[in-house]
């Protein structure tokens, strides 16, 4: 639940009480003279008392009490610098006031008309998004949600319904990653799945574990068949927008693993900790379609979620196995715990059938493109150097940040087996990342076609405007491409 939003292009009224105030100010090296600051004498007296430069507000913003008990926060935001800097410079004032859990939090924006437009954008969202508490189980969360955010200094005509549209996108997959897997089973999250298409009108159709075996998806059953239950599925959500003009049509594919043990390839602990989160590929998915359809995006969405798990059992998969893929390519397994490429392939197949303009899949799929990038960025791979550029500048723009990889035909030498179409992968995982990538063109034909590989799915101490360890990042950068597509 997102805190109700009120605005008012009026400053704030000093006589109203208002606990926890947050200030943006335009980058200067003098508080402007034109207006009067919120607690501008506070903040003089705390810069001296620090030794801080005014223009340090933009790297390390500050708070103090002001003469009534008001925890003010102030920030200065230089709009020439990129836009995940200045997310993160709002995310790190939001934080100081946060730390309180207010119920409410009052925004002042300061400058000139287009500073105080990108300002507001980037409080309200910023603080929407870190605002509403992620599901927990404690007997006493730590953590509340806020109710109401007031916005002193500018109005948006809009309403901001794409900031919210971002931010209940980005929530729903930092909800749904946070559960855990005892809770949510794929069972379970095809039930939630079902009941949220039911709430925003999507079409909903699941391709079960029996369906999928009868048609001859053997990749997927492959790994779901080392399950107890046979909850597995390929889950299909339409959404056409509701606007007239001619649409793209665009399949977003989501890799929904709820918990990944490595099957026989068993993970040890340290790697097995926290695979629960290996769902998170679906759940960027699901986000994007929420915010698409709450912002209205003019696209014909088809979202595929490949929702199983990765266990050990007699019936799991094993190394050496041929597996015929639903496309009749066979496929040489070489280690149970590449199962997110297998369960990919044949919901990558299924979705190529509705003939898509373009095929967008997201998955954590790979430890080694965290090894190439940290978790500051997510990598990507493309068929089409066109849609790179586009995708770059989408992660310029949204503030999540993507790196392109090649894959050029010649990686595929690493693919080839003696005994079937294509090897799964290889047992050496230097450049796993790129053998997964060009696994997955197999499955796409030539249709115009981007993979990303989410290793900014999870960073210890937030990331651009998300300030919990688990990002959601992908829904703000997916919306941000569509948009321009």
């Amino acid at each position: 639940m997102l805190a109700s939003l009120f605005q008012n292009t009026s400053p704030i009224d000093q006589s109203i009480k208002t606990p926890h105030i947050l200030v943006i100010l335009p980058k200067s090296e003098k508080l402007p003279k034109k207006y009067s600051v919120t607690g501008e004498d506070s903040l003089e007296k705390l810069l001296l008392r620090r030794e801080m430069q005014l223009t340090d507000l933009h790297r390390t913003p500050v708070c103090a009490n002001l003469a009534n008990g008001e925890l003010c926060a102030w920030v200065m935001i230089d709009t020439s610098e990129s836009v995940f800097e200045q997310q993160t410079c709002v995310r790190k004032a939001i934080r100081l006031l946060l730390a309180e859990n207010p119920s409410e939090i009052h925004i002042a924006v300061y400058g000139t008309p287009h500073q105080k437009k990108v300002f507001s954008e980037l409080a309200v969202y910023t603080m929407w998004v870190n605002g509403a508490a992620l599901p927990v189980r404690k007997n006493k969360p730590i953590k509340k949600s806020l109710t109401k955010i007031f916005l002193y200094g500018y109005k948006d005509a809009e309403n901001f319904t794409l900031q919210r549209a971002l931010a209940e996108g980005n929530l729903l997959a930092r909800g749904l990653t946070v559960l855990p897997a005892n809770e949510l089973t794929p069972k379970t999250y095809r039930q939630q799945i079902k009941k949220l298409a039911e709430n925003e009108g999507w079409k909903y159709q699941e391709f079960d574990f029996n369906k999928l075996k009868e048609i001859g998806a053997g990749a997927f059953i492959a790994v779901a068949q080392g399950s107890d239950s046979e909850d597995a599925a390929i889950v299909h959500l339409q959404h056409n927008c509701k606007q007239n003009s001619p649409h793209k049509s665009i399949a977003i594919v989501g890799k929904g693993i709820c918990f990944d043990t490595g099957g026989h390839n068993l993970k040890p602990a340290r790697y097995m900790q926290g695979m629960h989160e290996d769902m998170n590929g679906s759940a960027v998915a699901l986000g994007i379609l929420l915010a698409a359809t709450r912002a209205e995006i003019p696209v014909k969405i088809d979202c595929w979620l490949a929702i199983a798990q990765n266990h050990i059992s007699p019936r799991a998969y094993k190394q050496n196995d041929i597996i015929s893929a639903l496309n009749g390519l066979s496929i040489e397994i070489v280690h149970t715990d590449a199962e997110g490429r297998m369960v990919l392939a044949d919901t990558l197949t299924l979705a190529i059938k509705l003939e898509p303009d373009l095929i967008i899949d997201f998955a954590t799929l790979t430890g080694s493109m965290k090894t190439a990038l940290g978790s500051r960025y997510s990598g990507f791979f493309s068929n089409r150097d066109d849609l790179v550029q586009k995708a770059v500048a989408a992660g310029n723009k949204s503030g999540e940040r993507v790196c392109a990889f090649p894959m050029d035909m010649d990686y595929e030498e690493s693919l080839e087996s003696t005994i079937a179409d294509i090897k799964q992968c290889e047992l050496g995982g230097e450049f796993d990342h790129i053998l997964a990538a060009c696994f997955l063109r197999r499955f796409v034909n030539d249709i115009p076609w981007l993979h990303m590989d989410l290793s900014a799915s999870s960073h210890k101490d937030g990331l651009g405007a998300v300030d919990s360890e688990i990002t959601g990042f992908g829904v703000n950068w997916g919306i941000e491409f569509l948009k321009n597509i």
